[in-house]
């Protein structure tokens, strides 16, 4: 290297004396020496390390050119007449310039075009420089990680990395970023996971299905989503099942058996062992055959009754007719023979004869006739003789009043034989407080049949029979009232129910107690707050036969007490607490030929003290937690009724 090339490096002037730098030459060339073993990084150490080099050969040359001159670098400068001669002039000592190209790439990889010193200080600043860099983008990327602003803090911490391979600060950096997001990751899928599990318990499913939706459509892979989605999907068709049967049930109810019986049949398509489509298409079909039997019935009493129609009053002949019409209500011909008999007797027409139902009332006497238009007509009623009091159908004819005002109707005890039928009963509201509320219907001490008819949304009982009265109810309807559907209560009254429904009343569906008798057949008592059918007649006989008991909060059958009867072929299913329960005190009662299935407790309840094997003969299957439950300790309070107003 020249002493023109160690000048430059070394930042003296063209003249300027070198000797009273030299101890500041030194200091310098420790600092970069010093910066080379401090050096961060492999990189910056092996650059510091090429400048100290070249530092070193300019240090050389300058020792070189003093030795030349014969001089010190304590001494001053010589003091000569002539000046020193040009580096040009002076002969050059020994040197090496195959390495004079490294002091200019060192200017380039540098920046230091001013020598020694210059460099060092230029070195110093880049590295405060770059270290502020570095302390700035971590602040930087600690606050975006805080606020969740994923790409702008790799931005960040991928800067570090440029500026400081391998640095720890960038690890750990993105180490957070990656713990931020699975975190923030988790809490998305977790709420709303969770929001479309609530909406989906609660029934909202297009809410459910929105919810799970929203994490899928972030996270495509996320497997509880994609199985709350399935979950709608399967509770959307078990909706539709459902809508499908409640609207067979319904067909059902309005006795369109055949409709019926292809709507279960379109579900069965789908759904082949659904319990509840095959149990609506039996008794859909066991109707359409109950039907034809019915018709076959009615033509043969409508050709006895039409040879023996003398012009006059014929009491059997009318029972006969009556009988006939209620088989075959469709039968015109059945109808007009009705009406021809019937009018053998005095019959009134309200409106018309009389303006309103409790006016025509007044004025009958035992066998006449009233009849009611199809329209609602006010209550309360009283009938005290054995008239005939036709509707125009329960749909059509209702009689109504307040339920603070009484019932609707009340058969005296004067109105044994009374007959009605084709009218709805009911309260105009319902008022469901104090224990004295009032029956949609009532026979007290008298005696009547109820025929096609309606007793509903009553604040006590739809029907009640007390002090002895007497009441058979044919194709009827209890449903949505206060108390029991129809219930006998007393010793000494008796109620009979055949064929017909008591669906969705507060308590049992039909219930006798306190010493009344019962018979029940053929009917259908479903989704009842308390038990299917509750009798608990002590000494009075207990016919309980053919029902289906279905659905029912507590038991489908609960059979108290009774001192004569049977309780046979009833099917008990899907209820809450069980199936069938036989208490000590109906020991008397034969219970055979009965299924349970499919309740939520046991198939059948035996108090201790009844023999198991007296009731083998009845089926339990399918029920939780048992089939059949014997030696059972009963509560002694389990059927407590109500006393109904009267």
């Amino acid at each position: 290297m020249t002493f023109n090339e160690a000048r430059k490096i070394l930042g003296l002037g063209p003249d300027e004396d070198p000797r009273p730098h030299v101890a500041e030459f030194q200091a310098a060339r420790e600092r970069i020496a010093e910066m080379v073993r401090n050096a961060p990084n492999e990189n910056l150490a092996l650059r510091y390390q090429e400048g100290l080099v070249e530092f070193d050969k300019a240090l050389a040359a300058l020792r070189e050119y003093l030795e030349a001159l014969g001089l010190t670098a304590q001494a001053p400068a010589p003091v000569v007449e002539a000046p020193p001669p040009r580096l040009e002039e002076t002969p050059a000592p020994p040197r090496n310039r195959s390495l004079s190209w490294l002091a200019w790439l060192l200017v380039f990889l540098t920046g230091a075009t001013g020598g020694g010193l210059l460099y060092l200080k230029n070195e110093q600043s880049k590295e405060k420089l770059r270290q502020e860099r570095i302390a700035f983008l971590e602040r930087q990327g600690t606050i975006y990680v805080e606020n969740r602003r994923w790409q702008e803090a790799a931005a960040s911490f991928a800067e570090i990395e440029s500026l400081d391979p391998g640095s720890d600060i960038a690890l750990v950096g993105r180490r957070d970023i990656e713990a931020g997001m699975d975190e923030e990751q988790n809490q998305f899928i977790g709420y709303w996971t969770g929001q479309a599990l609530a909406e989906l318990d609660a029934g909202r499913l297009d809410e459910a299905e929105a919810a799970a939706k929203r994490v899928l459509e972030k996270f495509p892979a996320e497997t509880e989503a994609a199985q709350i989605l399935r979950r709608v999907a399967d509770a959307r068709a078990d909706q539709s099942r459902k809508e499908a049967l409640a609207a067979a049930r319904r067909l059902l109810d309005e006795r369109q058996w055949e409709t019926a019986a292809n709507a279960a049949r379109r579900i069965l398509d789908k759904y082949p062992d659904d319990r509840d489509a095959t149990a609506v298409l039996t008794d859909a079909a066991a109707a359409i055959e109950k039907r034809i039997a019915d018709k076959a019935r009615a033509d043969q009493l409508f050709q006895i009754v039409l040879k023996r129609d003398q012009g006059e009053f014929d009491q059997q002949a009318l029972e006969w007719l009556r009988e006939a019409a209620a088989l075959a209500p469709d039968n015109a011909e059945i109808a007009a023979l009705l009406e021809k008999v019937s009018s053998y007797t005095r019959t009134f027409r309200v409106p018309g004869d009389f303006a309103t139902p409790a006016e025509a009332l007044a004025a009958a006497r035992d066998r006449d006739r009233i009849v009611l238009a199809g329209q609602t007509w006010k209550g309360p009623l009283v009938i005290n003789a054995a008239v005939d009091l036709q509707g125009a159908g329960s749909s059509q004819t209702v009689v109504e009043c307040p339920p603070a005002d009484g019932c609707p109707v009340t058969i005296g005890p004067d109105a044994r034989g009374a007959r009605i039928s084709g009218i709805a009963f009911r309260h105009e509201s319902f008022l469901a407080d104090g224990s004295e509320r009032f029956a949609a219907a009532l026979v007290r001490g008298g005696g009547a049949t109820f025929v096609d008819c309606r007793f509903s949304e009553a604040s006590g009982h739809g029907l009640a029979v007390i002090e002895g009265g007497e009441a058979v109810a044919s194709r009827c309807r209890f449903a949505d009232n206060g108390w029991n559907g129809a219930a006998a209560i007393g010793q000494g009254s008796k109620l009979e129910v055949r064929d017909s429904e008591a669906i969705d009343n507060f308590e049992h569906g039909i219930e006798s107690w306190d010493g009344a008798a019962a018979t029940l057949v053929n009917n259908r008592c479903e989704g009842n707050s308390r038990n299917g059918i509750h009798a608990d007649n002590r000494a009075a006989a207990a016919v309980i036969e053919g029902n289906q008991l279905i659905a029912n909060r507590e038991f489908g059958l609960v059979l108290g007490s009774a001192g004569s009867g049977k309780v046979v072929g009833n099917v008990c299913r899907d209820n809450l607490l069980g199936g069938i329960v036989v208490r000590a005190a109906a020991a008397a009662v034969r219970v055979t030929g009965n299924q349970s299935t499919s309740n939520r407790g046991p198939g059948m309840v035996l108090e201790k003290g009844l023999p198991a094997a007296a009731y083998a003969s009845n089926t339990a299957s399918g029920n939780v937690p048992s089939q059949v439950v014997t030696d059972a300790l009963l509560d002694q309070s389990e059927g407590q009724a109500k006393t109904p107003a009267e």
